[in-house]
């Protein structure tokens, strides 16, 4: 008897991988966590029902979400993760020997636990001297700080149940302060695409563009999340993701990518004309 496993990514829609072997399952104090094998897309991350991870295609995510922000910055020492619990972001984060902190703050410890033990590749810099790890809130955590970070990560869920408070003007405003004058933060976006997941990201987008004199929305091509496209905010005090990113500089760093280039880098700014118009109905 096969065995699937369906997300619903909208209404009428469903995506479904085939399972052979159910490796974790726990129902921690803030969502369901399960843990399985795929032939197609390797060990998979569901939390609550819906696909974290999978080890086919995470890099996508995780190379998107660091490598635009830490070339464009041209010299980040300190850094705020968010959610991130695998540990995929911080992997990528540790590649740079300018990096001297990485505060990861997340608030399902098991999240964590899973993943060290059945997402072993993933979760291999989380003992990496740099890396400090905090369960907490992030709101809470972020409230204490001021002037603390070159960058902030916001790796979390999609903003309904546990997440949602992550996808706040409130939020968005106490990053910016916990932000040094010339502080970048990245956010996943969500998927422009189901009607649900559009309009969550139009609300966001507004809020940050509220928040930040810079915000631009960059694009990624990922086939396990809705629709196989999703979106990062690019949100910043002082640097434009464009113009003042330095492809040189990072091309002298010789880190080995499997999506991220420095002309994708640019590409993944030019957004297709219905997306345009979508941002423009909440910037103006």
């Amino acid at each position: 008897m096969d065995l699937w496993f369906s997300e619903c990514h909208a209404p009428d829609v469903k995506h479904s991988l085939r399972v052979t072997r159910h490796l974790y399952s726990s129902r921690s104090e803030y969502q369901q966590i399960d843990i399985f094998e795929t032939p197609e897309f390797g060990r998979v991350l569901a939390l609550d029902g819906n696909v974290m991870l999978t080890e086919r295609d995470e890099f996508i995510y995780d190379e998107m979400i660091t490598h635009i922000p830490m070339s464009v910055h041209p010299n980040v020492e300190d850094i705020l993760v968010i959610g991130a619990g695998d540990g995929g972001v911080v992997k990528e984060l540790t590649r740079y020997d300018c990096v001297k902190r990485i505060d990861l703050v997340e608030m399902d410890g098991q999240v964590i636990e899973a993943c060290r033990a059945y997402l072993p590749e993933n979760a291999s810099k989380l003992d990496d001297s740099r890396v400090h790890i905090y369960f907490d809130n992030a709101l809470r955590f972020i409230r204490r700080c001021k002037d603390e970070y070159d960058l902030i990560i916001v790796d979390s869920n999609d903003p309904f149940g546990p997440s949602e408070g992550y996808f706040t003007r409130e939020f968005y405003g106490i990053c910016y302060n916990a932000l040094r004058e010339d502080g970048i933060m990245v956010n996943q976006q969500g998927s422009p695409f189901y009607k649900h997941d559009a309009d969550a990201m139009q609300r966001s987008h507004k809020r940050i563009v509220n928040t930040f004199p810079i915000s631009r929305v960059y694009q990624a091509h990922i086939p396990t999340y809705a629709a196989g496209y999703w979106l990062f905010g690019f949100a910043s005090k002082k640097y434009h993701p464009i113009n003042d990113f330095d492809k040189e500089r990072w091309r002298s760093l010789h880190l080995s990518t499997k999506y991220y280039t420095p002309n994708l880098h640019i590409g993944s700014f030019y957004l297709p004309a219905y997306l345009e118009k979508m941002l423009e109905e909440v910037e103006n």
